[in-house]
């Protein structure tokens, strides 16, 4: 399968975003700290999410990104195909050219494999994962490690005395 880093990361922005939908507008770098995911990397699929209507930006002092839809309606497979992604299972990258340019004995199985991944993936929302008690639960301990990091960099300040 060729499910590379860009479907990953799509995906996990989108839940991340999800996630945390009724606190407002998310950030791309709240999520970028959240999930350490780089932030121009977040930008270029963020780009492809817009242009494939599953989030909106929002302008301005608070702004961020926000679902365009619910998320019962995006599904995983939306999320994949928006940022060009693939779930193919063949050698030949559905080309059929897999054995010195002649389709190969299992090329079929391995591109109805790749079929059953993708309606696999089409059949669960974002919804579904963030009904998930496994995946609230890490992203709480990503949410309470996030606000401790922060009041520790408040509580550093430097004695006066050392100035």
């Amino acid at each position: 399968m060729r499910l590379t880093t860009k479907g990953r990361y799509a995906v996990t922005a989108m839940l991340d975003l999800a996630l945390h939908r009724n606190q407002g507008p998310v950030s791309l770098a709240d999520i970028s700290r959240r999930q350490a995911i780089s932030l121009s990397y977040l930008e270029q699929l963020f780009a492809k999410l817009r242009k494939a209507s599953l989030v909106v930006s929002v302008r301005g002092p608070g702004g961020g990104y926000e679902l365009e839809r619910k998320a019962e309606v995006i599904f995983i497979a939306d999320i994949i195909d928006a940022v060009n992604e693939s779930v193919d299972t063949t050698k030949c990258q559905g080309a059929g050219d897999c054995q010195g340019g002649e389709t190969c004995l299992t090329h079929y199985l391995w591109e109805d494999l790749s079929e059953q991944i993708h309606n696999f993936l089409g059949a669960i929302s974002l919804n579904d994962l963030v009904a998930r008690s496994d995946i609230r639960r890490i992203a709480e301990q990503q949410d309470r490690k996030r606000v401790i990091v922060s009041e520790h960099m408040h509580d550093n300040r430097v004695p006066v005395a050392s100035l």
